[in-house]
Parts: structure tokens; sequence; C-alpha cells
């Protein structure tokens, strides 16, 4: 099952904030009673600023902020202070009234407080038991019902794929042809593709002459494809079963999710005064 990007209505903001801690945003004073961790020139960085900090850090190196030590902490709090100091100096020079870089602040918060909604929305919006279910049956009737074991042999034109059927149909071994013959990576296990179903193999031309074999059966005409020509041998057949739906659950979760937050959005689409100028 495709698993859907929930935010897919905000993909550009949503990569700019994956790629590395956002330092678009200077570090504001904080509220009143806010417990602070640093304070640079008389603007103190807050312990809630310096956490997002952590965690934005701790994405960017794909690990989990709990797993960073003192001494890191303290590295990245260094970072964060360095950061301060260079953002007190562009404010000086008036920086932020640039335009290019009123448009890129901007976005920062644009992007804020669109992943700010979408938490907001996943908290308010949690798929039922009864909407999962729903869900779990169309993605199955939507899944292939039989996959195929694979085998083949890739050359680059016809007359070398009918000289190969030749050889096969006189009784030459269908593994040894694709380790003598076969441009594919494939040749060094016979040509061994392993599993797959007809709608996701190499192409619509292989996935189509797929089904038309049983098991022990290859292809007696060449199969032509943006790769070359294929000579394709069917070795099992066997029944798709779908995921058990408690394990398929947290993906069922994103998908009614995803679905929701983009009926949401195109409602607000329908809706809006939009006025579109490029």
């Amino acid at each position: 099952m495709k698993l859907l990007q929930i935010c897919s209505f905000s993909v550009l903001a949503m990569s700019l904030a994956a790629c590395h801690p956002n330092p678009a945003t200077p570090a504001a004073a904080s509220a009143p009673g806010a417990e602070t961790v640093a304070s640079v020139n008389g603007t103190t960085i807050s312990r809630g600023l310096f956490n997002i900090y952590l965690t934005e850090a701790a994405r960017a190196q794909n690990k989990d902020a709990a797993t960073f030590t003192q001494q890191q902490k303290e590295e990245l709090l260094d970072n964060l202070v360095k950061f301060e100091l260079v953002v007190q100096q562009a404010e000086k020079k008036d920086l932020a009234k640039d335009p290019q870089n009123a448009d890129l602040i901007e976005l920062s918060r644009m992007n804020a407080l669109q992943e700010a909604f979408t938490d907001n929305f996943v908290k308010e919006n949690a798929p039922t038991d009864a909407e999962l279910h729903k869900e779990y049956d169309a993605q199955v009737a939507l899944m292939p019902h039989t996959e195929y074991h694979v085998e083949h042999i890739l050359v680059t034109n016809p007359d070398t794929a009918t000289a190969i059927i030749a050889s096969l149909n006189k009784g030459a071994k269908f593994e040894d042809e694709a380790k003598k013959s076969s441009i594919d990576p494939s040749k060094n296990q016979g040509g061994d593709l392993g599993w797959m179903t007809p709608e996701r193999s190499i192409a619509k031309p292989f996935g189509d002459a797929l089904v038309t074999l049983k098991p022990g059966e290859y292809t007696h005409v060449p199969v032509k494809t943006d790769y070359g020509w294929h000579i394709i041998k069917v070795m099992e057949v066997r029944p798709v079963t779908p995921p058990p739906f408690d394990r398929a659950r947290d993906q069922l979760r994103q998908i009614v999710l995803g679905k929701k937050l983009k009926a949401y959005v195109d409602d607000l689409l329908a809706k809006a005064q939009i006025d579109k100028k490029i």
C-alpha cells in the first residue's frame, strides 16, 4: 500500500524545513517567566526555542534528540548563540527590509504555521476504526491478486532473442542462456528477477506477457520494452496475500488522514477568491 504524504499541499515548505534546522526565525526575547538557556547582548534564548532547535538538529541527522549527549547539547547551544549574534548584526543592517530576505522570512513563517496547522488537524481528525477498515477494504481491492516468480533474458536486438528462443526450444537451459547472453545484471542469478506482479513489472509489455504464461513456460516471441528484447519465463505463480489489518493500521491511518487533509484544502480552494498572476 502506497503511503500518502499528509502534507502534500506544501512540498516546497516541508522540503525546506527538512533540510536543516530552520534559521530563518531569530531568537526572539522570551515571554515573561519563560525559562532561558542563554542571553546574547540582552536578548534571551528560551528553553522552548532551544528544544525546537535540538529537535530540528536531530531530524537533520536522522536521530532522536533524546540521544544527544550533554557535550553535544552544549555545542548546539553554542551554535545557536552564534546564530543569534549573526541575526543581531543582520537586524542592525536592516537586512530584513530587503524584499528577498523579507520573502524568505515570510516563507519560513508560512512553513511554521502550516506545520502547526497540520499537527492540529491530525489531532482533531483522528480516524475511527470504521474509517480504517473501510480504507483497508479499498486498498485490498486495488491490490493485484496474483504474483509471479520470473526469470528473463535481456538482449539488444530481436534476432539475438529469436536465436536464444530457438536454443531453448532445442533443450538449452534457461539459466545457462541467461548467464551467457543476457545484458541484465540478473544474468548472475540465471536471469532470476524474484517475485513480481504484472502491474509492478519492468514495463507494461513485460507484465502483459506474464499473465499469458503458466509455471515452467517462457515466451516464444521476444517481448520488446524500452530496455531491449526479453525472453520471459514464469517459474511459479501464487496468490497475493494482503497484510493483516493490524499490521497495516499505521499506514491506513496516514492514508485516511492524507485524504481528509486533501479534502479540507480542496474545500478551502473551492471557496477562496484567488487571483493568480505569473
